[in-house]
């Protein structure tokens, strides 16, 4: 009996089968884009953890914004949902979009909503560049300790800008370099200045700061 040879494939088939290939992983491990990326887990453990947790000052915070029972917020890099629940109660009669673009936090932050009953909290799988909102209704957009993870930050905020309602707000809490965890790379570094300017690039300008932590800054930005 003969065997018949295994078909080759042509030089400009096999680059088509290595895209594909490049693609399905790029797709198998979409947090990893981003910078600083972790796993789902790595993540919940770092994120909350009782010392982490103990520093974060949520309650002054959210009352720093000031929000409206019926206003709605997006929780930008939403990770554990530590603030997304604070939030939720803040706006009990609005919504919260939780965003991640890690699939398991999104997961885990349904969870948490629904075992708390918050029905008004709407979980949202971001884009690395977009945080793919069904809306664009955005009272206050949240980010807290999220920004310098994020490659882009310049387009990431351009993109964001035009989810936000006429008067609506962009709060941005992030270390001060020389006083954050990633001291030794400048990578996972932001300062205010760099920040407003790429939120003035975005159309929006500085309109409150606030002295809440020793280590972090904490700024509204708006039009």
């Amino acid at each position: 009996m003969s065997t018949c040879p295994a078909p080759r494939l042509s030089f400009a088939a096999a680059l088509r089968v290595v895209a594909l290939l490049a693609v399905v992983a790029a797709a198998a491990l979409p947090a990893r884009a981003q910078l600083g990326a972790r796993t789902t887990g790595e993540w919940l453990k770092t994120l909350d953890a009782q010392n982490r947790v103990a520093k974060l000052k949520v309650d002054e915070a959210v009352a720093l914004l000031k929000l409206k029972p019926t206003d709605v917020v997006a929780d930008i890099g939403a990770g554990s949902g530590v603030f997304t629940l604070p939030l939720a109660k803040a706006v009990a009669a609005g919504r919260v979009y939780a965003v991640d673009i890690d699939q398991g936090l999104v997961d885990h932050i349904a969870a948490k909503a629904k075992e708390a009953k918050a029905d008004h909290v709407r979980p949202v799988l971001g884009k690395f560049t977009d945080p793919n909102l069904p809306a664009r209704d955005v009272d206050v957009a949240f980010i807290y300790d999220v920004l310098h993870h994020i490659e882009d930050r310049a387009e990431y905020l351009k993109n964001l800008a035009p989810y936000l309602k006429p008067g609506g707000r962009i709060a941005v809490i992030d270390f001060f370099p020389e006083l954050g965890p990633h001291k030794s790379d400048p990578k996972l570094q932001i300062t205010r200045e760099q920040t407003k300017a790429w939120m003035a690039a975005a159309g929006l300008k500085v309109l409150a700061e606030h002295k809440l932590y020793d280590d972090k800054w904490y700024v509204v930005y708006g039009r």
